[in-house]
Parts: C-alpha cells; sequence; structure tokens
C-alpha cells in the first residue's frame, strides 16, 4: 500500500537530515485570534480607585458596540435585571495586517469599600459575571501582588506564577507587574500567552503595570517606542509626564502612594530621564500618605556586577532617599535579591533609604553575582510576591512557586516617620543560590571561580 507523506513527517524528514530535532520544530504557538466573544479582560484604573474601576477588552472588527453592566454584589442570580448598563469606548488597532478592536468601559461613582458584579460586551454577546471590591477611601488594612519578569514560556511555566499567587491571596487588591510581561513586544501570540495564563484573574483582580527593556520596540521611523499592544491592553492612570502615558503613573491606595516608572524610557533617552525625575520630585513632595512604594524595571542595585544601570541610579536614588520611599519593586535581572544600600557591617535595623528587591516570576533564569547589598537570594527558582500594609506595618512575603514561603520581612514606621526592619526569613528553608545548570554546562573555569569567590564572601558575611 503506497502512503502519501504528510506535510509534517516531510518536515521533519528534512529537519533531521539537518541535525536538528522535528520534535522541536513541531511545535507551535496557539493561534489567538480574536472574535466577537471578548477576550483578554482585564481590570485597572484610570480615576480613584475607591469610586471607579475601569474594564478592558479585546475583540475582533465585527463588533459594533462596547457596553458594560454593574450591579452590587448580591448572592441571588437575579443580576441581570438589576444591573445599570454603561456604555463604553473602542479603539481600532491594527495589529499583524488585520484589525483589532480593544474597548474601554469605565464605572464611576462607585461606592467605597463595595463589592461588585460585572460583566462586558456588546449587550448581546457577553462575558460571565465577574466580580470585584473598590478601595475603601481610608487607610484599611490590604495585600497586593508583586511579580518580576514572566517574558518567557509564559503559558507552560509562567502560568503557575500567577495562579498560585492568586491561590495563596485570591483578596489581593491588585496585581503589579515589573516589566517584561513578554518577550518580543508585538508578538501577538506572547501576548494572547500572558491573557491566558492569568484568565479569569484578570477579571478579579486589576493590573497595574510596568513596561521593561522587552516591551519596546523600534519603529518604522527608527525610534525606540512601547509595544503596539500596551496601551490598548491595558487601563492605567494617566497622570505621568506627557511622553509616557500609562507607562510612568501613580495612584494612591488606601494610605499608600504607588510609583510606576519607566526605566526602558528613561534609558533610551535621557531628556526623558530627566523629565520623569522632576515628575517624580513633583509626585512624591505632595504625598499625604504614610507608605511610598515605586516599581520600575530596571534595577537601582543589581543582583550580578557589570549590570548595573549607573544613570538611573545617580538620577532616581537620591529622590528616593529625600522623599522617603519605603520600597523599590524591580525586575530584569532573573534572579533573586533583597536588602540595603548600607555600609557593610553597619545595623540593617534601621535603613536610610528604601528596601530594594530583584525578584523573577517566569522561568528564564541568569546567573546570580551574589553583590554586597543582598540580605537574601535566590538563584534559579521562580517567585511571587505578596505585600501587606496594615497601618504603621509592612509585611513583605516571598513564596517559591511551590507555594513555600522564601523570604519575608517586616518594616514597622514609627511616629517620626523612621522604618525599622524585622527579619522574618523562614528558618527552614535554606538559601537556593545553586547556578542553573546552563550555566554549570558552559561558565569557564575561571567563571566558576568567581562564583565560588563572590558565594564564600557572602556566606561569611551572613555569619557574621
Amino acid at each position: 500500500m503506497n502512503v502519501r507523506p504528510t506535510f509534517l513527517s516531510v518536515i521533519a524528514g528534512f529537519l533531521l537530515s539537518c541535525g536538528t530535532s522535528p520534535f522541536v520544530a513541531a511545535q507551535v504557538h496557539k493561534d489567538y485570534l480574536p472574535s466577537a466573544y471578548p477576550d483578554r479582560l482585564t481590570l485597572g484604573w484610570q480615576g480613584n480607585p475607591a469610586t471607579s474601576q475601569s474594564v478592558n477588552w479585546r475583540t475582533d472588527s465585527t463588533v459594533t458596540r462596547a457596553v458594560g453592566a454593574i450591579v452590587e454584589a448580591e448572592p441571588s442570580p437575579e443580576l441581570d435585571s438589576k444591573a445599570t448598563l454603561v456604555e463604553g469606548t473602542t479603539e481600532r488597532v491594527k495589529l499583524d495586517g488585520t484589525t483589532k478592536l480593544y474597548h474601554t468601559v469605565q464605572f464611576k461613582n462607585l461606592k467605597p469599600g463595595t463589592k461588585y458584579n460585572y460583566r462586558v460586551g456588546n449587550g448581546t454577546i457577553w462575558t460571565e459575571w465577574f466580580q470585584f471590591t473598590t478601595a475603601h477611601d481610608s487607610a484599611v488594612p490590604f495585600s497586593f501582588i508583586y511579580f518580576g519578569d514572566a517574558q518567557n514560556d509564559i503559558r507552560s511555566l509562567w502560568s503557575r506564577a500567577i495562579r498560585g499567587a492568586y491561590s495563596t491571596m485570591p483578596k489581593s487588591a491588585f496585581m503589579i507587574h515589573a516589566g517584561d510581561l513578554i518577550t518580543t513586544s508585538n508578538a501577538d501570540w506572547q501576548w494572547g500567552e500572558w491573557f491566558e495564563a492569568g484568565g479569569w484573574i484578570n477579571g478579579m483582580v486589576p493590573t497595574l503595570a510596568t513596561p521593561g527593556n522587552h516591551e519596546y520596540f523600534k519603529d518604522d521611523d527608527n525610534q525606540r517606542k512601547v509595544s503596539r499592544h500596551w496601551r490598548p491592553s491595558f487601563v492605567l492612570p494617566e497622570n505621568g509626564p506627557d511622553r509616557l502615558k500609562e507607562t510612568a503613573y501613580y495612584m494612591d491606595y488606601q494610605g499608600v502612594r504607588f510609583v510606576s516608572l519607566d526605566s526602558q524610557g528613561a534609558l533610551l533617552d535621557s531628556t526623558v530621564l530627566d523629565a520623569q525625575a522632576d515628575w517624580l520630585v513633583k509626585v512624591l513632595s505632595n504625598n499625604p500618605n504614610r507608605w511610598t512604594i515605586v516599581t520600575h524595571h530596571h534595577p537601582i542595585y543589581s543582583t550580578k556586577s557589570g549590570r548595573d544601570n549607573d544613570e538611573w541610579r545617580a538620577k532616581m536614588e537620591p529622590i528616593y532617599k529625600k522623599y522617603k520611599v519605603d520600597l523599590v519593586l524591580q525586575g530584569h535581572d532573573h534572579t533573586y535579591g533583597r536588602g540595603l544600600n548600607m555600609p557593610l557591617g553597619k545595623s540593617r535595623k534601621f535603613p536610610d533609604g528604601p528596601v530594594y528587591v530583584v525578584s523573577v516570576s517566569g522561568p528564564k533564569m541568569y546567573d546570580i553575582g551574589l553583590q554586597d547589598w543582598m540580605d537574601r537570594a535566590a538563584s534559579n527558582t521562580q517567585l511571587y510576591q505578596i505585600i501587606s500594609i496594615d497601618g504603621g506595618k509592612l509585611l513583605y512575603q516571598s513564596y517559591m512557586v511551590t507555594g513555600d514561603l522564601y523570604d519575608a520581612f517586616e518594616l514597622t514606621k514609627t511616629a517620626k516617620g523612621k522604618n525599622q526592619l524585622t527579619d522574618r526569613v523562614p528558618a527552614q528553608t535554606a538559601e537556593r543560590l545553586d547556578l542553573p545548570s546552563e550555566y554549570l554546562k558552559r561558565f569557564k573555569p575561571e567563571q566558576l571561580e568567581e562564583y565560588n569567590r563572590r558565594y564564600k564572601i557572602y556566606k561569611a558575611r551572613k555569619t557574621q
């Protein structure tokens, strides 16, 4: 019997002759084409989080109306008859040669500290009913989630980070992403994986995203710009510098001022760096909140020598210290580090500046440098963080994607605004400092020797 070879078998045979595994080559990316049904739903804010909530979603170009329905949450299933309809806005975006529609509904005049049910669609085709809770209009205790880079293998491996974080703290007020959500700025399939990994969580817990270097690309006019997906995909505050709409912004939430900074935009253009620094001074010099937390992609202090962003640090760290920023959440280095910029040997009990954190939530891993500023480190480990604010106390907890606590500390703020740091590292959890296997294979002997030298210095410092 003659059997016609399939297309894939022909390709596989060719690749085998070239020495390439057909199993690698046959892997294809999932097709994330839009339809009339809403997808890529995400919550965000462009107004006061106590009295408003924004919702964003995507459809194909056949949809002619964007509308949301909202009602105070109740156990009765009779939501449809009681809901208020709110008309939305639509943006047509051409990506990969086809037009997609991105829709936004702004729910306004909501009650603080109140749970709502909502759904969105075109008036006929709807999403399921989701639920969110508005912020309180006072400093009520709350928690939020922070992720370092997702970037690679988002659907297969990063998904366990966001789902694990939600499982650990399902009542989180929102999620912070410190850049490099994807690896190729305008690759729709990667954004599709990102939204699929979060799934319905994105419709229940708002997103505050900060761009990284992988969100930027060189446009046809030879200018570096943020991804074409960025502004259509998210609803973020538009109170930042003119050139950084929805990439640099701030938001006040129950006694905390959260500031997102666009470090990539600043490192590409010194005028953007200067303008952003001037804007930050204005934002922090008129800050009535008890706590201040800053997010950006590139670390002030890297977890590895040779990766410091000196220009960024020289401009921003003096501002952080002057205006008493408490915590700086960062990504980029694909390892974990938490610590302070204080002289070695000096007590870490009373920080004279922010606590700096670098973390990674996705599977892409680098080698770690074990720098002098670091008090807790991790190599080759996917993590997510839960941060809780309760009056004058801030509790930081970093979890491995297995759900086990890896790092923790507490900041207690005195009446005079000075922080006291208490280390809460779990005694039963040893530091994970082994290099990723790929680095062990490709490192030259002198590189391994240098790592072992840094490792011994780091461990000796920790036992002093």
